[in-house]
């Protein structure tokens, strides 16, 4: 058991190396050690509909399901769309934490209105030890062997099992941080569907011919980033024009990627705690 949960941290350790191994080759790049920050007042918030349902599973007489990763081939890109290789590779070094049992199966909670089965990947690794401790609590079968163990994203898109549905808990803060920029564009909403992506006008990056969007999971990653930008360009810190954050949902821009090549191929995906720089675009 410790030798497979050494190789999955070994395997995850890979995926964080690769994308910084891409990045080095891009100019100005500047990795920033996560730092993990305990905060009670942020533990998980799932919607009630969804925390039901997870009560539910818990406390039925046949306990919590479980589910393992399927080893799927690479798919063919759809006309016009990038593969799926061409996908996973955008997406690894991105991290997630998820509850497992013993045999490395994730636990699944079941849904109130459709039914099905559930799989739960956090961005923040405190709070999925916050759903593991509920868990435990709700269901004693669950103190022995049940662990958080983080999983790159790219493998959760690799997913395949029929009624199983994977969402992904987004970090409380960046929900926030979006539903203010939204505000700020116009757009008000109390939610946000999905995982909140963020990206900038400003920010680009070059390589040789080439030129990427960066898209981060945290805003305050992509602040950082167009301050650097700015000071390694020897000019003095700009205000951000409103409109200069751009707001996204992680989930519409990968099926973006899948349907169409021209206007996504370009997009970098940017794990929490990296920063990125290069020169801003003049508007």
């Amino acid at each position: 058991m410790e030798k497979r949960q050494l190789d999955m941290q070994k395997a995850f350790a890979q995926f964080r190396t690769q994308f910084s191994d891409f990045l080095q080759n891009l100019p100005l790049f500047n990795p920033n050690a996560p730092s993990l920050k305990t905060n009670l007042e942020s533990k998980l918030n799932v919607g009630s509909s969804t925390q039901l349902g997870f009560r539910q599973a818990v406390s039925s007489g046949g306990g919590p399901l479980w589910a393992r990763i399927s080893q799927i081939e690479p798919g063919a890109a759809r006309t016009g769309g990038m593969s799926t290789a061409a996908i996973e590779e955008r997406l690894a070094g991105v991290s997630l934490y998820a509850l497992t049992n013993e045999a490395e199966e994730f636990v699944l909670v079941s849904g109130v209105r459709t039914k099905k089965s559930i799989g739960l990947f956090c961005f923040r690794e405190e709070d999925a030890e916050a759903l593991l401790d509920q868990m435990k609590a709700m269901s004693p079968g669950m103190r022995s062997g049940s662990r958080v163990v983080p999983v790159a994203l790219n493998q959760v898109f690799q997913l395949k099992l029929d009624g199983v549905a994977f969402r992904l808990i987004p970090e409380s803060s960046q929900v926030m941080h979006a539903l203010k920029e939204m505000q700020k564009a116009g757009v008000s909403s109390k939610n946000f569907n999905g995982v909140p992506v963020f990206q900038s006008r400003s920010l680009i990056l070059k390589s040789e011919d080439k030129r990427y969007r960066p898209v981060f999971f945290r805003k305050e990653d992509l602040e950082k980033s167009l301050s650097k930008a700015s000071q390694q360009q020897n000019r003095v810190n700009p205000t951000l024009r409103q409109g200069d954050i751009q707001v996204s949902v992680l989930e519409d821009i990968i099926k973006g990627m899948k349907e169409n090549s021209s206007q996504w191929g370009d997009v970098v995906f940017v794990p929490p705690g990296f920063d990125v720089s290069s020169d801003p675009i003049q508007q």
